[in-house]
């Protein structure tokens, strides 16, 4: 039983690890990509439909329009860098990103529009770009980038609740699992508690040693967790995924150091509620 113990305490804890070192991953990289998000200024393209673009594809004077407006007093305080993508860099990067795909072979350089790439100073303000420009004759559209990041950051976040659940379900399993384990070792030792009754020891003093049981083998349990956890960073996180997701922002030992202490107090405060419930009610009855 003790083994036991140990065993779900250990694969419970990694579960809770592994779901804090998700949420931290998905803070990183949030970080990271929100720094590096921009906003597209799409122009008119022959194509284009709407209000601003009734005159066909964005005239020279429109797209000198547009640049104005980005260097202006007003914009300007907002805006980090940009450049501007022409209708053949568009296609030169379109095919390079759909190398392989046939709808590569149906694309030509006018269909894509020409693009101004916006990098923002501060990306949570860039309501002001999409307002400033949004109707502006020869723009087609305004876009933030970070829209489309917040919808895969809200499927990454789904996955980190359900890694959240499933670790609190072990939880409560190791938690049971303590307190049975307890109880049957309480029932073993009835003999013994009762002459330790008839001597006046007291209730605190008969339940330590049960209640220190459970919490060395939950700390048993809970450093195994954090090895695995270390493990998990070093071998997987930085050495399989760091060597092929280059360029991306990756949790690091020092985050798998923060999980640890972690994971040790939840299993000597689980352990140590479990195993007082447990052997109280054995004492009561």
């Amino acid at each position: 039983m003790v083994v036991s113990v140990v065993l779900v305490t250990f694969i419970s804890l990694t579960f809770v690890g592994a779901a804090v070192l998700m949420q931290m991953q998905i803070g990183q990289m949030k970080n990271f990509w929100y720094e590096k998000a921009q906003v597209g200024i799409y122009m008119c393209t022959d194509v284009s439909s709407g209000e601003t673009c009734a005159g066909g594809e964005a005239t020279a004077e429109q797209i000198a329009a547009v640049e104005a407006q980005l260097t202006s007093d007003t914009l300007a305080p907002f805006v980090d860098k940009f450049y501007f993508e022409t209708h053949e860099q568009a296609f030169e990067n379109f095919q390079t990103q759909f190398a392989g795909n046939p709808v590569a072979d149906y694309v030509t350089p006018e269909q894509l529009n020409q693009t101004f790439w916006v990098n923002l100073k501060d990306p949570s303000q860039s309501d002001v770009l999409v307002e400033s420009l949004s109707g502006v004759s020869g723009v087609e559209n305004v876009a933030d980038q970070r829209k489309y990041l917040d919808q895969i950051f809200s499927v990454l976040n789904v996955a980190s609740y359900t890694a959240i659940g499933i670790a609190g379900l072990m939880l409560v399993a190791a938690a049971l699992l303590i307190a049975t384990t307890i109880r049957l070792s309480a029932f073993s030792r009835r003999r013994e508690l009762g002459i330790m009754r008839l001597v006046g020891a007291s209730n605190r003093f008969i339940q330590t040693p049960f209640i220190l049981e459970g919490v060395f083998a939950a700390l048993l349990g809970s450093l195994l967790a954090g090895g695995a956890i270390v493990g998990i960073v070093h071998f997987f996180v930085q050495g399989y995924l760091g060597a092929r997701l280059t360029g991306f922002a990756l949790v690091g030992m020092d985050d798998a150091i923060v999980v640890v202490p972690i994971l040790l107090v939840v299993g000597a405060v689980l352990a140590a509620f479990s195993a007082n419930f447990a052997i109280t009610r054995y004492l009561k009855v």
